[in-house]
């Protein structure tokens, strides 16, 4: 079993924003999108996902969109913590 990813909630409203931090190897869990979304790399993320697995290089200050219902697991493939935000869009 992986160490859990820290989420720190830090706007709810129209929109929710969360700063997701991770130790080498920490993960979120597996779990389903239920709004439109986007992530953007605070540090420079190795992250792997689950969904079927494939590796997702981010680096700092970079951004992707996800859509509702992507359901995966996110984990940090690298060697030293890593940290995003997540903005998720209410309908």
């Amino acid at each position: 079993m992986r160490e859990e990813a820290v989420a720190v909630r830090l706007v709810e409203g129209r929109v929710i924003v969360t700063r997701f931090d991770f130790a080498p190897g920490a993960e979120t869990g597996w779990h389903r999108h239920g709004d439109d979304g986007v992530i953007t790399a605070i540090t420079d993320c190795q992250m792997r996902l689950e969904e079927p697995a494939r590796e997702v290089p981010m680096p700092a200050g970079s951004a992707c969109r996800r859509d509702a219902g992507v359901g995966h697991n996110g984990i940090n493939a690298g060697t030293v913590p890593m940290r995003f935000m997540g903005i998720g869009l209410k309908g």
